[in-house]
Protein backbone atom coordinates (compact mmCIF):
# COMPACT_ATOMS: atom_id res chain seq x y z
CA UNK A 1 0.00 0.00 0.00
CA UNK A 2 1.21 3.52 -0.66
CA UNK A 3 4.89 2.71 -2.33
CA UNK A 4 5.40 5.66 -3.40
CA UNK A 5 4.54 8.02 -0.64
CA UNK A 6 6.45 5.11 1.85
CA UNK A 7 9.45 5.52 -0.74
CA UNK A 8 8.94 9.63 -0.19
CA UNK A 9 8.50 9.45 4.14
CA UNK A 10 12.18 6.78 3.93
CA UNK A 11 13.86 9.65 1.46
CA UNK A 12 12.35 12.28 4.39
CA UNK A 13 13.76 11.07 7.38
CA UNK A 14 16.97 10.33 6.35
CA UNK A 15 16.84 14.02 6.37
CA UNK A 16 16.91 14.29 10.10
CA UNK A 17 20.09 13.01 11.16
CA UNK A 18 21.53 14.40 8.09
CA UNK A 19 20.60 17.72 9.22
CA UNK A 20 21.31 17.13 13.28
CA UNK A 21 18.08 16.93 13.87
CA UNK A 22 17.66 13.20 15.93
CA UNK A 23 20.15 10.95 17.49
CA UNK A 24 19.90 7.06 17.71
CA UNK A 25 16.53 6.46 16.67
CA UNK A 26 14.72 9.75 17.99
CA UNK A 27 12.21 11.34 15.54
CA UNK A 28 9.90 10.62 13.27
CA UNK A 29 7.97 11.65 10.08
CA UNK A 30 4.60 10.79 9.39
CA UNK A 31 2.65 11.55 5.98
CA UNK A 32 -1.09 11.43 5.36
CA UNK A 33 -2.28 10.41 1.55
CA UNK A 34 -4.42 13.13 0.53
CA UNK A 35 -6.59 10.71 -1.50
CA UNK A 36 -7.35 7.97 0.83
CA UNK A 37 -6.77 9.77 4.34
CA UNK A 38 -4.20 6.97 5.13
CA UNK A 39 -1.08 7.76 7.55
CA UNK A 40 2.40 6.33 6.58
CA UNK A 41 4.84 6.52 9.83
CA UNK A 42 8.10 5.62 10.76
CA UNK A 43 8.36 2.02 12.90
CA UNK A 44 9.53 2.44 16.63
CA UNK A 45 12.81 2.16 17.54
CA UNK A 46 14.78 1.44 14.18
CA UNK A 47 17.77 2.91 13.56
CA UNK A 48 17.97 5.50 10.60
CA UNK A 49 20.36 3.62 8.69
CA UNK A 50 18.79 0.58 9.30
CA UNK A 51 15.42 1.87 8.27
CA UNK A 52 13.59 0.60 4.70
CA UNK A 53 10.82 2.11 3.10
CA UNK A 54 8.73 -1.15 3.54
CA UNK A 55 9.06 -0.78 7.30
CA UNK A 56 6.92 1.90 7.35
CA UNK A 57 3.84 1.56 8.95
CA UNK A 58 0.10 2.18 7.33
CA UNK A 59 -2.94 3.32 9.36
CA UNK A 60 -6.27 4.69 9.35
CA UNK A 61 -7.20 7.65 11.26
CA UNK A 62 -8.70 5.95 13.83
CA UNK A 63 -5.10 4.16 14.45
CA UNK A 64 -5.85 0.87 12.74
CA UNK A 65 -2.56 -0.92 11.40
CA UNK A 66 -3.20 -1.95 7.66
CA UNK A 67 -0.14 -2.87 6.87
CA UNK A 68 3.49 -3.36 8.55
CA UNK A 69 5.45 -5.97 10.67
CA UNK A 70 6.37 -3.41 12.79
CA UNK A 71 5.40 -1.30 15.84
CA UNK A 72 4.33 2.23 14.75
CA UNK A 73 6.17 5.10 16.38
CA UNK A 74 5.34 5.92 20.31
CA UNK A 75 4.30 9.35 18.66
CA UNK A 76 1.58 7.87 16.80
CA UNK A 77 -1.73 8.92 18.62
CA UNK A 78 -0.34 12.20 18.45
CA UNK A 79 0.12 12.76 14.96
CA UNK A 80 -3.16 10.90 14.19
CA UNK A 81 -5.08 13.64 16.55
CA UNK A 82 -2.98 16.54 14.53
CA UNK A 83 -4.47 14.75 11.35
CA UNK A 84 -8.13 14.54 12.50
CA UNK A 85 -7.74 18.39 13.94
CA UNK A 86 -6.27 19.82 11.05
CA UNK A 87 -7.39 18.95 7.78
CA UNK A 88 -5.24 20.82 5.52
CA UNK A 89 -2.24 19.13 6.97
CA UNK A 90 -0.57 16.28 5.19
CA UNK A 91 3.02 15.83 7.12
CA UNK A 92 3.88 15.72 10.38
CA UNK A 93 7.42 15.70 11.91
CA UNK A 94 9.05 15.39 15.57
CA UNK A 95 12.38 15.92 16.27
CA UNK A 96 14.58 16.72 19.33
CA UNK A 97 17.09 19.20 17.61
CA UNK A 98 19.44 20.80 20.43
CA UNK A 99 18.97 24.27 20.19
CA UNK A 100 15.01 24.36 19.38
CA UNK A 101 15.04 21.87 22.37
CA UNK A 102 16.67 23.97 24.46
CA UNK A 103 14.17 26.76 24.27
CA UNK A 104 11.47 24.04 24.93
CA UNK A 105 13.49 23.01 28.02
CA UNK A 106 12.88 26.46 29.53
CA UNK A 107 9.38 27.01 28.16
CA UNK A 108 10.49 29.95 25.70
CA UNK A 109 9.29 30.81 22.82
CA UNK A 110 11.45 31.97 19.80
CA UNK A 111 10.66 35.65 18.89
CA UNK A 112 11.08 37.06 15.55
CA UNK A 113 14.55 38.66 15.61
CA UNK A 114 15.43 37.14 12.57
CA UNK A 115 13.73 38.01 9.08
CA UNK A 116 14.10 34.02 8.33
CA UNK A 117 11.82 33.15 11.07
CA UNK A 118 9.06 35.65 10.18
CA UNK A 119 9.90 34.44 6.36
CA UNK A 120 9.55 30.59 7.15
CA UNK A 121 6.60 31.23 10.40
CA UNK A 122 5.30 34.13 9.92
CA UNK A 123 5.40 34.82 13.85
CA UNK A 124 7.30 33.70 16.72
CA UNK A 125 7.58 29.96 16.93
CA UNK A 126 5.89 29.12 20.25
CA UNK A 127 6.24 26.64 23.36
CA UNK A 128 3.15 24.40 24.39
CA UNK A 129 3.01 22.58 27.76
CA UNK A 130 4.41 19.48 28.85
CA UNK A 131 2.36 16.34 27.76
CA UNK A 132 3.16 12.30 28.19
CA UNK A 133 4.43 10.28 25.46
CA UNK A 134 2.34 7.71 23.89
CA UNK A 135 -1.06 9.16 23.96
CA UNK A 136 -3.01 11.97 22.03
CA UNK A 137 -1.84 14.39 24.61
CA UNK A 138 0.78 15.89 22.66
CA UNK A 139 -1.16 16.45 19.83
CA UNK A 140 -3.34 17.74 21.86
CA UNK A 141 -1.07 20.34 23.18
CA UNK A 142 0.24 20.79 18.88
CA UNK A 143 -3.11 21.90 18.09
CA UNK A 144 -3.78 23.66 20.58
CA UNK A 145 -0.69 25.99 20.72
CA UNK A 146 0.59 26.29 17.05
CA UNK A 147 -1.51 28.53 15.75
CA UNK A 148 -1.05 29.70 12.49
CA UNK A 149 2.98 28.75 12.80
CA UNK A 150 3.65 25.35 11.06
CA UNK A 151 5.99 24.49 14.30
CA UNK A 152 5.78 24.46 17.83
CA UNK A 153 7.81 23.97 21.26
CA UNK A 154 7.05 21.32 23.85
CA UNK A 155 7.88 22.18 27.09
CA UNK A 156 10.49 19.77 28.51
CA UNK A 157 10.24 17.58 25.39
CA UNK A 158 10.88 18.54 21.58
CA UNK A 159 9.51 20.43 18.26
CA UNK A 160 6.57 19.63 16.28
CA UNK A 161 5.72 21.03 12.61
CA UNK A 162 3.23 20.61 10.25
CA UNK A 163 3.01 21.45 6.70
CA UNK A 164 0.89 20.44 3.51
CA UNK A 165 3.11 17.69 2.90
CA UNK A 166 5.79 15.92 4.80
CA UNK A 167 8.54 17.65 2.71
CA UNK A 168 7.32 21.12 3.92
CA UNK A 169 6.77 19.72 7.80
CA UNK A 170 10.35 18.52 7.37
CA UNK A 171 11.79 21.75 5.62
CA UNK A 172 10.14 23.61 8.47
CA UNK A 173 11.87 21.08 11.32
CA UNK A 174 15.34 22.16 9.33
CA UNK A 175 14.49 25.86 9.54
CA UNK A 176 13.45 25.67 13.65
CA UNK A 177 16.70 24.30 14.46
CA UNK A 178 18.71 26.46 11.81
CA UNK A 179 16.70 30.11 13.53
CA UNK A 180 17.03 28.67 16.98
CA UNK A 181 21.06 28.13 16.84
CA UNK A 182 21.13 31.81 14.87
CA UNK A 183 18.97 33.38 18.07
CA UNK A 184 20.84 31.33 20.89
CA UNK A 185 23.85 32.82 19.41
CA UNK A 186 22.57 36.33 19.18
CA UNK A 187 21.65 36.02 23.13
CA UNK A 188 25.35 35.40 24.17
CA UNK A 189 26.23 38.66 22.50
CA UNK A 190 23.02 40.72 24.20
CA UNK A 191 19.58 41.23 23.50
CA UNK A 192 18.02 41.19 19.88
CA UNK A 193 15.11 43.41 19.04
CA UNK A 194 12.22 41.77 17.52
CA UNK A 195 10.75 42.93 14.37
CA UNK A 196 7.73 44.99 13.80
CA UNK A 197 4.32 42.96 13.30
CA UNK A 198 3.84 44.73 10.19
CA UNK A 199 7.24 44.18 9.07
CA UNK A 200 7.05 40.55 9.75
CA UNK A 201 3.54 40.33 7.63
CA UNK A 202 5.14 41.92 4.81
CA UNK A 203 8.16 39.22 4.81
CA UNK A 204 5.72 36.59 5.63
CA UNK A 205 3.47 37.36 2.85
CA UNK A 206 6.97 37.90 -0.02
CA UNK A 207 8.41 34.69 0.98
CA UNK A 208 4.89 32.80 0.89
CA UNK A 209 3.59 33.97 -2.58
CA UNK A 210 6.54 36.00 -4.23
CA UNK A 211 10.05 34.02 -3.72
CA UNK A 212 10.93 31.55 -5.39
CA UNK A 213 9.77 29.23 -8.43
CA UNK A 214 6.23 29.39 -8.89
Amino acid sequence: MLEQLKEQVWKLHLELPKNDLVKWTGGNVSARDPETGLVVIKPSGVLYDELHPEDHVVLNLDGDVLEGKLKPSSDTASHLYIYRHRPDVNGVVHTHSPYATAFAAVNKPIPVYLTAIADEFGGPIPCAGFAMIGSEAIGQQVVEHIGSSVAVLLKNHGVFTIGPNARAAVKAAVMVEDVARAVWLALQLGQPDELPAEDVAKLHDRYTNVYGQK
